[in-house]
């Protein structure tokens, strides 16, 4: 007669019998997933563990501007993600001029002020910012901060421009002021080398001066 088909009821006990290395894992994997749970709660309950307050533009700015109280204020922002040069202390910029146009909540970084710090990220450890009023102001609508120029002089005689500077980087192009006469009081402000910009300096007393764009 052949074998029964139906298991006997050891057969049954030993199915039932639990598979230990299954076992085994899913304990490793359950204990890993409450790890895992835990962190996620941790951070949940302390969204403000990792930030800090940081100056930020208020509201848009323009170039050229003396920033006033009104003009910052303290935001929070994620520490792993401030960059370098920003400043916790609304007193650090309050006075200071904005080298470019700043949109609401951007962060004021000590780059984006005229300063030493500016002048040395465009020109190097000894450089100099210098003021230039254009004989050509409709350039001035044409520069841009980071644009790299040339600086030419001219006496009113009859001789020929020389160049006084290479290479300068543009920092600062001032607004147009309302009212007659305004595209007169625009400035243009270039950092380089201390040697180049007292050259610079120099030929703006008694020559006027123009840009070649790179």
């Amino acid at each position: 007669m052949g074998e029964s088909l139906d298991p006997s009821v050891l057969s049954r006990l030993a199915s039932l019998r639990p598979d230990w290395t299954r076992t085994i894992a899913a304990r490793r994997a359950a204990a890993g997933a409450l790890v895992v749970l835990a962190g996620v709660a941790a951070v949940r309950s302390d969204p403000h563990g990792d930030q800090t307050d940081i100056v930020v533009a208020a509201r848009d700015l323009s170039p050229g501007v003396e920033l006033t109280a009104a003009d910052v204020q303290l935001e929070k922002r994620s520490a792993a993600t401030l960059p370098d040069g920003s400043t916790t202390n609304v007193d650090d910029v309050v006075g200071a001029t904005l080298a470019g146009p700043a949109r609401r909540g951007e962060v004021l970084t000590d780059v984006r002020l005229l300063g030493p710090r500016l002048a040395q990220s465009a020109a190097g450890p000894d450089a100099r910012i210098v003021p230039l009023h254009l004989a050509d102001t409709a350039l001035l609508d044409l520069v841009r901060p980071g644009d790299v120029v040339d600086v030419l002089a001219a006496s009113d005689d009859d001789t020929e421009p020389r160049v006084v500077a290479t290479d300068a980087i543009v920092v600062l192009v001032s607004e147009k002021p309302k009212g007659p006469g305004g595209a007169a009081a625009r400035v243009l402000l270039v950092a380089l080398p201390a040697h180049a910009a007292n050259d610079v300096a120099g030929a703006t007393l008694l020559q006027t001066v123009t840009l070649t764009f790179h």
